[in-house]
């Protein structure tokens, strides 16, 4: 089969990553596959096509902050696009992150409805079937449920600075994908499929596929290959250690506020924080990374902690949660979104959303019992349910058709 992804990233950050998973394992399986992606450096490999430059970025970015339409411009690259996928001419294309400034989603799914290619439907965030926002739960709005209307997150990302369209955006998301030959959708986790279920994409097939994680790379390291790492970033070998991961850590946003607060009263405990803008995050006891671009450095960072603290409130899944627990290290977590969905019994603890006085008495727990009572309860979860060849053989049969079951 040939299969085309449709992504805003390649190769970097969680779905970008996914991308080029899947890419290589198809690619290794007597399969074709090809990812079109929005935005970043352009890929080498023959398999990834950049749609979009900085400019064109930029100029929708800047429409779409003051028009208050997400998808809606990128006229040039979607014309790129669809003139790739006659070129690809693929079996199926996998529609993933579509939001980020480098589509024009009317233009697309108009040819796509009109050519009748099958279509995969990937829910990274709830992004495809809300008016605007990716996460309806932050806000506890359910408008999405019948139509989208006056948007409380209309300055969240893709924040709007003028009108609210969101009214218009759920319909006309509605209309086009309701026209497409969709095989199915697929939810990363329990909680997105669930909502989606609510939603006007309950037409489709649903379908309920984690996200995985490369064993081969995310695993346990002994402590002699982690000391490299350790000094490279000036990571005390000797002291119990909290390790925290975001793309980006936002000032004066909720989980910059939250980890400030945590670091201040977490005692004598090292918190690693990875992540851009991971200097806004104060404390003496805080170890800065920006960005690791070596995912093995980023695995024996795991594998070093003691614990893994999530901040996240909306999660579809939460890569990095289950990265670390590849790695024999627990979670401790929210308990909503899908962030308590991975963390089973015996994982890690799971604390009542923006409590940060009970994120530390769940780190002061496993500090107490140790991180090894929690990590044969870690590994075998990630071998059961987040294993990357098991999950992407899954991945396969829907592409080839087989939707007879719930993969649950």
């Amino acid at each position: 089969m040939r299969i085309l992804q449709i992504n805003v990233v390649y190769n970097e950050k969680s779905t970008g990553r996914t991308c080029f998973e899947v890419e290589k394992y198809l690619n290794a399986h007597g399969d074709e596959c090809y990812t079109a992606y929005g935005v970043g450096d352009k890929s080498s490999s023959k398999y990834a096509y950049r749609l979009e430059n900085k400019f064109g970025y930029c100029i929708h970015n800047i429409f779409s902050k003051l028009t208050g339409l997400e998808g809606y411009f990128s006229l040039f690259s979607t014309l790129r696009l669809i003139k790739y996928i006659k070129k690809i001419k693929p079996d199926v294309i996998h529609l993933r992150n579509l939001h980020g400034h480098f589509v024009n989603l009317p233009m697309l799914f108009k040819y796509l409805g009109k050519t009748q290619t099958p279509v995969v439907i990937n829910l990274h965030d709830c992004w495809i079937f809300t008016g605007k926002c990716t996460y309806p739960t932050r806000t506890g709005c359910d408008r999405w449920k019948t139509r989208c209307n006056r948007c409380p997150a209309k300055k969240e990302y893709p924040e709007s600075h003028t009108f609210d369209f969101s009214k218009k955006m759920f319909s006309d998301k509605k209309k086009l994908i309701e026209r497409l030959n969709v095989k199915a959708v697929i939810g990363v986790s329990d909680w997105v499929a669930d909502l989606a279920k609510q939603s006007f994409l309950n037409k489709f097939k649903i379908l309920r596929l984690y996200n995985w994680v490369n064993r081969d790379v995310f695993k346990p390291y002994d402590k002699k290959s982690v000391l490299p790492v350790l000094s490279k970033y000036c990571v005390d070998k000797n002291k119990f250690t909290v390790i925290c991961v975001a793309a980006a850590w936002a000032e004066d946003s909720q989980k910059n506020n939250e980890i400030i607060d945590f670091a201040e009263k977490v005692g004598d405990c090292q918190v690693v924080v990875i992540g851009r803008n991971s200097q806004s995050v104060k404390g003496d006891n805080v170890v800065y990374i920006d960005f690791i671009s070596d995912i093995k450095e980023l695995a024996k960072l795991y594998s070093f902690a003691d614990v893994y603290v999530h901040f996240s409130v909306a999660d579809t899944f939460g890569k990095v949660i289950a990265e670390a627990m590849a790695c024999g290290t627990p979670a401790v977590v929210y308990d909503v979104s899908a962030c308590a969905e991975l963390v089973k019994d015996g994982c890690g603890e799971k604390v009542e959303p923006h409590n940060t006085d009970g994120l530390i008495a769940a780190v002061r727990k496993i500090k107490s019992v140790g991180k090894e009572f929690y990590s044969s309860a870690c590994l075998k979860r990630v071998e059961e349910d987040f294993d990357y060849n098991k999950n992407m053989a899954k991945l396969r049969k829907i592409y080839q058709g087989d939707l007879s079951a719930e993969i649950r």
